[in-house]
């Protein structure tokens, strides 16, 4: 098994076999210092000159170019002198598995260097310490999320991504080829997480892919990223569903800080703020109201119902300036704004908006599981023929339920304070990026 830098401690006097890249040489008179790496940290291998059975040592990596690869048999030392964590290896054996060409860019410096040229060489700019942590991060922050979700029973469900209807809202949607007749991408695990519901699995919640047909430009917006969708039956109202996403939150960041938070405020110079509950709510109505008085805000006419991008970021002032809190819970939306699946009473819709720093991360509701409602509010969207399918999952019975789902690459981005999701996904997809 792979032993990685953050476990060499553990390996004081003993030999071990250790690989990856090689970082840097100093080929000093007296002694070649190599610096190695993988993406838990840096250490030294010091080879000395004075040695003579570390001649064919030497030769080897005399040849080798920065960023190639090599397996080392060597013992590892104790060694107060050496910056990088008091430990260096002392090799007997070195193998080159990979020798690497030249670089197109110092990923060590990525000023001046255009984020395309990044993306087009992706696996080197995640080479970046800076840009390894932002993986670390967002992996660390689903597994806190994970993890609460399991202690609390939920089923870990993975629905299909090639669906054979194009209607859930008002969405674009992707069409492909399917043999003889046409298939879509999935906007959301929506209709299968409710579908999981009507077969009696009570709570389930889906980590995958999502995609969006949607030519926007935007800093937070792309066409395919991942959801971390939840869905759960026997709820009272929409304020269930607000509970459960506060203790996700709250369990992920957790974790996150636990793990990486001095890492985090070093390198991104941000503090991962753990909120408690209850987050602050407001209907939008009276948030109108108040934005209006205190920052002379008003909505345009067309976004009446609902809010924009300038909205919340002035949710997110007033969130802070009022209650100290990153987080804002937004009811009392306008129907016509919502999907036909979100319930309504009285022609309230039981559903809400969850802002962080000031960006939309999560439309929640509970949702319409009796089958003549939604069966109507499908009609009043114009959604007939598309939604067939999806109705006969309430025509046998369905128990109130609710859920919700956040992009787990937004919710990393605002996290750590990156300028749009360009930076933050493994591998962006947007209307002009297609590759790698």
């Amino acid at each position: 098994m792979k032993v990685f830098v953050d476990e060499l401690n553990k390996y004081i006097d003993k030999e071990v076999t250790f690989s990856g890249f090689v970082d840097a040489i100093r080929d000093k008179k007296w002694v070649m210092f190599v610096i190695l790496k993988d993406h838990t940290g840096r250490v030294q291998m010091t080879i000395e000159k004075s040695d003579e059975n570390n001649a064919k040592l030497l030769g080897i990596m005399s040849n080798v170019t920065k960023d190639s690869t090599v397996l080392v048999t060597c013992k590892v030392v104790a060694n107060e002198a050496v910056k990088l964590g008091g430990i260096e290896l002392i090799p007997t054996n070195i193998e080159v598995t990979s020798k690497a060409s030249e670089l197109p860019f110092d990923y060590n410096n990525l000023e001046g260097v255009n984020i395309d040229t990044r993306l087009d060489y992706r696996w080197l700019d995640i080479r970046n310490d800076r840009n390894t942590l932002v993986r670390l991060v967002e992996s660390t922050m689903q597994q806190g999320m994970r993890e609460y979700l399991y202690k609390e029973g939920f089923v870990e469900i993975h629905s299909p991504k090639l669906i054979g209807t194009a209607s859930e809202s008002g969405s674009e949607v992707f069409e492909v080829k399917y043999f003889d007749r046409s298939a879509y991408l999935a906007q959301s695990p929506q209709f299968y997480k409710q579908m999981a519901l009507a077969a009696g699995l009570d709570r389930v919640f889906e980590v995958g892919p999502v995609f969006r047909a949607e030519n926007s430009n935007t800093n937070r917006h792309a066409t395919e990223f991942t959801g971390f969708d939840l869905e759960f039956a026997h709820i009272s109202s929409y304020e269930d569903v607000m509970s459960v996403e506060e203790d996700l939150l709250i369990a992920g960041l957790t974790k996150v800080k636990e793990v990486y938070g001095d890492r985090i405020k070093e390198v991104f110079g941000i503090d991962v703020v753990v909120p408690t509950k209850p987050f602050p709510r407001m209907d939008l109505q009276d948030l109108y109201r108040e934005l209006n008085k205190l920052y002379g805000y008003t909505i345009p006419e067309h976004d009446i119902g609902d809010t924009n991008a300038e909205t919340e970021k002035l949710i997110y002032k007033y969130a802070m300036e009022k209650y100290n809190s990153e987080f804002m819970f937004v009811t009392g939306y306008a129907a016509t704004k919502r999907p036909f699946y979100h319930m309504r009473k009285d022609g309230a819709l039981q559903g809400y908006d969850l802002i962080w720093r000031g960006v939309e991360i999560t439309s929640g509701a509970q949702r319409e599981h009796r089958y003549e409602e939604l069966a109507k509010n499908a009609q009043e969207k114009g959604l007939t023929k598309d939604v067939e399918f999806y109705l006969q999952f309430f025509k046998y019975g369905c128990p109130p339920h609710g859920g919700f789902g956040i992009g787990l690459d937004r919710i990393t981005m605002l996290l750590l304070g990156l300028p749009n999701l360009k930076e933050t996904q493994f591998l962006f997809r947007g209307p002009n990026r297609l590759n790698p």
